[in-house]
C-alpha cells in the first residue's frame, strides 16, 4: 500500500481500514490542520513550530511519528494531550474538542519522573489518590497494573532501588492505571541503553496488545516506531508538517527478529530517505542563508 500524504488523511484511513476488513469509523483521536506559532519573550521573534498538522488515529491503533530533530514532534504530543494551546485547527477526542488535558488521555514522559519518598506502588497509586479514588480501591487496580507490566515483588521498591528500564516500567505503568483511553508516548525509551531499549519494545508491544490502548508514540528511532505501530507519520524538518503517512503490514504479535527482515530493512531505509531529504534541504537553506 502506498504511503499517504497529509491532504488526503480521510481517504488514508479509509483504505488502512478497508485493506485489513475493517469499517471506516470516526477516529478516536483527531487533529485538524493544527498550526503552533511560538514567541521568544527576549527577542520577540515568533516561529512556526507546527504547520497545518493532519492526523486521525482509530480506536485501538499505535501510531508511530518520526522525523528530523527540532520538527515539533513533542509539540505535537504535547498539543494532543491539551498542554499546549494551538494557534490554528483543532484536536478532537471521539468528536469532542480538546480543550485542556483531560482523564481520556494520559502521557508518559522520557523521563519517569517519580516520586523518589514513594515506593513502586504508591507512585502508581498517586494519579488515583489525586483524583479522589478511595485508598484500597486505587491500590488494587495499582496491582493489577504493576503485575501487567512485570514488576510483581517491586511493589515496596523505591525509584532509586530500579534500574532505568525498570523505573520506565513504572512510568508506564501510572499512565496505564488511570484508564485513560489513549495513551501518550513521549520518546520513553530514550535513555535507555541499546539491550534495555529493545526489550522494553517487546514489553510494550506485549502491554499494548493486551490492552489494546489508543496509543500515539514519538521517536527519533525508525526501527523502533516500524516495530511497535500500524502506522508510521513522517514529519518534515521545522515547521513540522505532515510529509507522509506509512502503513506497517507486518503481522502481529511481531517478534524483534522482524527488523532483520529484507521488507522491513526496505521500509526503515525508505523512511530514512524521507528524513535525510528533509535534513539536506535544511542544511542546503542554512548553507545559502
Amino acid at each position: 500500500m502506498a504511503p499517504c500524504r497529509s491532504r488526503g488523511e480521510a481517504e488514508c484511513i479509509w483504505r488502512y481500514l478497508r485493506a485489513r476488513g475493517g469499517r471506516a469509523v470516526g477516529p478516536k483521536l483527531e487533529a485538524i490542520n493544527v498550526s503552533v506559532w511560538y514567541e521568544n519573550p527576549r527577542t520577540g521573534v515568533t516561529t512556526l513550530a507546527l504547520d497545518r498538522c493532519s492526523v486521525g488515529v482509530q480506536s485501538g491503533e499505535f501510531l508511530a511519528i518520526v522525523g528530523p530533530s527540532g520538527c515539533g514532534k513533542t509539540t505535537f504530543l504535547y498539543c494532543l494531550d491539551g498542554l499546549l494551546p494551538l494557534t490554528e485547527g483543532r484536536i478532537l477526542v471521539d468528536g469532542r474538542p480538546v480543550v485542556g488535558p483531560g482523564r481520556d488521555r494520559a502521557v508518559v514522559f522520557q523521563s519517569p519522573s517519580l516520586l523518589p519518598w514513594r515506593t513502586v506502588l504508591r507512585n502508581v497509586t498517586y494519579g488515583l489518590e489525586l483524583q479522589g479514588t478511595p485508598l484500597p480501591e486505587a491500590i488494587a487496580r495499582a496491582r493489577q497494573m504493576i503485575s501487567l507490566v512485570g514488576l510483581d515483588g517491586f511493589e515496596r521498591y523505591h525509584p532509586s532501588e530500579l534500574s532505568g528500564g525498570m523505573q520506565q516500567r513504572v512510568n508506564l505503568a501510572r499512565a496505564l492505571v488511570m484508564d485513560a483511553e489513549v495513551i501518550l508516548l513521549d520518546e520513553p525509551f530514550a535513555a535507555l541503553d541499546a539491550q534495555t531499549r529493545e526489550f522494553m519494545q517487546a514489553e510494550l508491544m506485549r502491554i499494548w496488545q493486551e490492552t489494546r490502548r489508543t496509543a500515539v508514540f514519538i521517536t527519533h528511532q525508525i526501527n523502533e516506531a516500524l516495530y511497535l505501530a500500524d502506522r508510521v507519520v513522517v514529519y518534515s524538518a521545522r515547521p513540522g508538517r505532515v510529509k507522509s503517512i506509512i502503513p506497517v503490514d507486518f503481522p502481529r504479535p511481531r517478534a524483534l527478529r522482524v527488523k532483520r527482515t529484507p521488507e522491513f530493512l526496505a521500509l526503515e531505509d525508505h523512511i530514512w530517505g524521507l528524513i535525510e531529504e528533509e535534513v539536506r534541504t535544511t542544511l542546503g537553506s542554512a548553507a545559502h542563508a
